[in-house]
């Protein structure tokens, strides 16, 4: 079983690698390097830094925020306890009798928006919402509470 630091060791070295391709230094790895990945990564990282590091926690502490009050509102609720919760992914209990996959599948046709669903023992207990990079701000998770309203 991998502990926190294995999963922290294995990420350094994962980086550390993706750090020497980028710089051009010999091969270390025998698989060719995920080059699409590496240019998002360094998009992404490009426009934290043009907003600030601070100003893009705000904004998804804050669509985080209008998610949990739609998602009440519309008297859905969130599958993990106040203190526990990630603002970028944000679990939510499916209720009972509502066919967990038929609103996935909904969305993602009718409305262009694609929600996880629960993995393991959660499949079928629960959707993940995410709210990352992009997709955290007011306008995206407005038009997510709409569809969701739409669909169930």
């Amino acid at each position: 079983m991998a502990t926190r630091e294995s999963n922290v060791f294995n990420w350094y070295l994962d980086l550390t690698m993706i750090v020497k391709y980028w710089e051009g230094a010999e091969r270390a790895y025998h698989h060719t390097a995920p080059i699409n990945m590496l240019y998002g990564l360094y998009a992404a990282l490009r426009c934290v830094l043009a907003e600030g590091l601070e100003p893009v926690f705000a904004r998804h502490r804050a669509a985080h925020e209008q998610l949990a009050a739609g998602l009440g509102e519309l008297g859905l609720e969130p599958f993990v306890e106040p203190r526990a919760r990630l603002p970028m992914l944000n679990a939510v209990t499916v209720p009972d009798g509502v066919d967990d996959a038929a609103v996935s599948s909904a969305l993602l046709n009718d409305h262009g928006i694609e929600i996880g669903a629960g993995l393991g023992p959660l499949a079928g207990r629960i959707w993940r919402i995410g709210l990352m990079g992009h997709t955290a701000r007011e306008q995206n998770v407005a038009r997510l509470l709409s569809a969701l309203r739409a669909v169930l």
